[in-house]
């Protein structure tokens, strides 16, 4: 404990450890400037994604005289085949001034007869939104043609035709909508888990080089300033993690997937206490890292563990499907990524986030109790890198 001389309050010595930790990095003008950037690009991807939702496309058709009546159909038809595709025909004299005006891009393509149906040719590569509405009025003009010759109707001729599709787990879009939120859930963890991480081991490593951790040794507990770190360096993260969250639902609120927005909001909170528990785990093998290292180069051989471990949840937490995810969501630390993804996917029942919740914290308690007797008694031996075998062993 300590006393606040400007109020005579007494203060737990983590607690004061935390709040200059939180400061310190708050006030740092890199870690302001990297928040901002971070902002920028969530927002500016959003916004990216909405224009080109929005967008039409909008492409020119070129039409000789024996192909005028049929372009002007996939001109008139374009709009319920593809509202975001806007046709405009062009008419052309001949089969000269069509390749003319595909070589100085006057047109998108040019549609004509051919003995076995119809051509659409463009100058150098296809034309995919033109070409599908091309294909499919044009079939449907056919078709009705065809019906027509025989004394029938499309209808008639389409009848029993029709596939229909479903999914076992929502639709389509939904589906698309989960993957790539659940990909940004991924990313945030290891972005956050990677740099808060190796900056919390890179302070303890330079407090221990400069001996200062021997000053602050004699003032409080090696574990009050543990604590205070991991806490501190815990709370910038999910403040971080929370000003990315909202600026990202807010942003989809903008976007043709605002209906989205509020079945996002279950899993997102699920998302935060998944993050807590496997952040501070995590921290505390960081802070870990750093005190088995006597200088700054020791830190890439004393987290290489760590740094393996973050690349192994953030690939499994992408490519994991099936058994193997369901599996991996109750295996701490990785279920930390990947029980936030089945929870977007949907078809989780109400117990398992909680069951894998329930392991992932008790691992942390674990963690951080065997870290707390490694960071102790390796943080005050100089001399060289500690292994972990010395570092348990040490006496107190």
């Amino acid at each position: 404990m300590s006393t606040d001389p400007t109020t005579g309050t007494t203060e737990p010595a983590w607690l004061l450890v935390t709040r200059r930790e939180v400061v310190s990095r708050i006030t740092d003008k890199s870690f302001l400037i990297g928040t901002v950037l971070m902002v920028t690009m969530i927002v500016g991807f959003i916004g990216f994604t909405a224009w080109q939702d929005g967008k039409t496309d909008q492409v020119t058709l070129g039409a000789t005289p024996d192909a005028v009546a049929m372009a002007r159909a996939v001109t008139d038809a374009a709009p319920e085949v593809d509202d975001d595709v806007e046709v405009t025909l062009v008419e052309l004299d001949d089969e000269a001034a069509a390749e003319t005006a595909l070589k100085e891009d006057e047109v998108d393509g040019w549609l004509h007869p051919v003995p076995d149906g119809w051509e659409l040719t463009s100058e150098s590569s296809e034309q995919d939104s033109l070409t599908d509405v091309v294909r499919d009025v044009v079939r449907q003009q056919v078709l009705a043609d065809n019906a027509a010759g025989a004394g029938t109707t499309v209808e008639a001729l389409e009848a029993g035709s029709e596939v229909s599709t479903a999914f076992l787990r929502g639709d389509a879009e939904k589906a698309a909508v989960a993957e790539a939120v659940g990909f940004v859930f991924v990313f945030l963890f290891y972005f956050a888990a990677l740099v808060f991480g190796m900056q919390l081991a890179s302070s303890v490593i330079e407090e221990k080089q400069s001996r200062i951790v021997e000053i602050i040794a004699a003032a409080i507990p090696l574990r009050h300033l543990l604590a205070g770190k991991v806490l501190g360096n815990t709370a910038l993260a999910v403040i971080q993690l929370l000003i990315y969250l909202a600026v990202g639902l807010v942003g989809l609120s903008f976007t043709p997937y605002k209906s989205y927005v509020p079945a996002l909001s279950g899993p997102t909170a699920w998302f935060i206490g998944f993050f807590l528990a496997g952040f501070i785990a995590l921290a505390c093998l960081w802070a870990v890292a750093g005190s088995l290292a006597s200088r700054t180069e020791d830190l890439q051989a004393t987290s290489t563990p760590l740094t393996m471990l973050m690349l192994v949840m953030f690939f499994g937490g992408l490519s994991l499907d099936g058994r193997s995810q369901v599996i991996a969501s109750y295996v701490p630390p990785v279920s930390a990524v990947v029980m936030p993804k089945r929870i977007l996917a949907g078809g989780v029942e109400w117990w398992e986030p909680l069951l894998a919740l329930g392991l992932l914290a008790a691992f942390a308690v674990l963690t951080v109790w065997v870290g707390e007797r490694l960071y102790r008694r390796a943080l005050l031996q100089t001399g060289g890198r500690v292994t972990l075998r010395q570092a348990w062993s040490a006496a107190e």
